[in-house]
């Protein structure tokens, strides 16, 4: 593993555990070059993944890309950390084993929606509010409307 601070090429692992959700494989590593730590985590990867985007193009799908938008949606939310990232390993677990290696935006930005939904309301209509492309206040109080919410 290569130090990200001065580049070099060999790093040692100083510290192995598996994460809580055992879904992973922490690992606190240290540079005999700068003396610099950091931690890398280690993750099974059943098969590779592309995102197709409505335009049709693909890209290799992006676990952290999946983290960041919903960390996004949740920011300032009295949602555990923990909690999301078991979320966002049950997403990721659900997409590898559909067996398809291809998978459409569509898809995962439902998949997101649902988990949101029973996560944080709040987050939840951030999220649709990029997802479904709300162009005016009124799209916020249609949507809101639709899922039953008293609006006072």
């Amino acid at each position: 593993m290569r130090c990200p601070f001065c580049g070099h090429e060999d790093t040692q692992v100083k510290d192995s555990r598996p994460t809580e959700d055992h879904s992973a494989i922490r690992r606190r590593r240290q540079c005999p070059n700068c003396a610099a730590r950091f931690t890398t985590f280690e993750r099974v990867q059943l098969r590779e993944l592309t995102v197709v985007k409505g335009s049709g193009q693909r890209e290799p799908f992006d676990r952290d890309k999946l983290a960041r938008s919903m960390t996004i949606a949740l920011q300032k939310r009295p949602v555990d950390r923990d909690r999301v990232e078991r979320v966002i390993n049950g997403i990721v677990r659900r997409l590898e084993s559909s067996g398809e290696n291809e998978i459409p935006t569509k898809l995962i930005g439902e998949l997101v929606m649902d988990a949101l939904a029973t996560l944080d309301q709040v987050g939840y209509v951030r999220f649709a509010s990029v997802y479904r492309d709300f162009r005016e206040a009124r799209d916020f109080g249609e949507f809101v409307g639709k899922l039953g919410i008293d609006q006072d």
